[in-house]
């Protein structure tokens, strides 16, 4: 009688206890994610500044985006950054974690100094890159030693977006070599023997047995790398300055996003109507590359 009393009671208790453990995750992303997200969306239909809170104004923001001259270069930059990074960290960490795989001595210090510029501020590393690609900087000073003559890396309008994107590359290579360094480890060894058997070198094997089988970590690293990349901030940031570059030519979309919707008057609905584009893009491509996963798989 006893037990039938302890099954019955648990057996109401169990639809509530779920939800219990799970409250503090739920309120913590209600009030950190859901909560802004909503507001982003409510307030990009609103003429909302700093201090003012607006009125509702529909798609009108959206309309002005559509002339906006800035918007269209924060677009574009930002696109360029994905074409840019995206290729490179999907490949480059992948090498890096063929070289970095095998145990042999001195090996782990060489994966400690690949992935150090992870876990350095960006800050630190993007005034690094500034101090390093100055008009007289050191590789300025190099390359005039060099009799080549000084290149302004920080001052054309290409040349600094082309070195934001060396930045973002050399500071992700560590981070993805890691998750390759995962996926290689699941690679079956059998697999690389009976391809040698069969006569294949080592770029046969490399194409013929490791591709596919880390495709799926692949998908997953041009995903990362391509949001990361379409919302990039503090690369361009720092080394363009608040302006975006020379004339603002080389302003992303969340630059545009910080510049716009920030400061006393700063425009608040037309900045969170920015944000909403660049979530939507965002999305967008996340979509794209397993669309691209799925039908190569087909």
């Amino acid at each position: 009688m006893a037990d039938l009393t302890v099954r019955s009671r648990v057996r109401r208790q169990l639809p509530t206890s779920p939800w219990l453990f799970a409250a503090p995750g739920l309120l913590v992303t209600g009030v950190f994610v859901l909560h802004p997200f909503l507001s982003t969306l409510y307030n990009s239909l609103t003429d909302r500044r700093t201090l003012i809170p607006g009125r509702f104004v529909g798609l009108a923001n959206f309309r002005e985006l559509l002339h906006d001259g800035m918007f269209w270069t924060g677009l574009r930059n930002s696109s360029l950054y994905v074409l840019g990074v995206v290729p490179a960290l999907v490949v480059l960490p992948l090498l890096l974690a063929l070289l970095v795989q095998k145990n042999i001595p001195g090996i782990t210090f060489f994966r400690s100094a690949f992935y150090t510029p992870v876990v350095a501020s960006i800050v630190v590393v993007g005034l690094i890159w500034v101090w390093l690609l100055d008009e007289r900087g050191l590789v300025n000073s190099l390359l005039e030693t060099a009799g080549i003559g000084r290149v302004g890396f920080l001052s054309d309008q290409w040349l600094l977006l082309l070195s934001a994107m060396a930045v973002t590359v050399w500071k992700g290579l560590g981070y993805y070599m890691i998750i390759y360094l995962a996926a290689l480890a699941n690679v079956p060894r059998e697999l690389h023997e009976a391809a040698a058997v069969d006569g294949a070198g080592p770029v046969r094997r490399f194409l013929a047995v490791t591709v596919p089988a880390v495709r799926p970590t692949m998908v997953l690293v041009a995903a990362l790398s391509s949001v990361a990349a379409f919302k990039v901030f503090s690369e361009v940031y720092l080394m363009a300055g608040p302006s975006g570059g020379p004339a603002g030519e080389d302003t992303t979309l969340v630059m545009l996003v910080q510049r716009t919707g920030t400061g006393l008057t700063g425009r608040v609905g037309y900045a969170s109507a920015l944000s909403v584009v660049v979530f939507a893009v965002t999305v967008v491509l996340m979509l794209l590359v397993l669309r691209a996963d799925r039908r190569d798989e087909t």
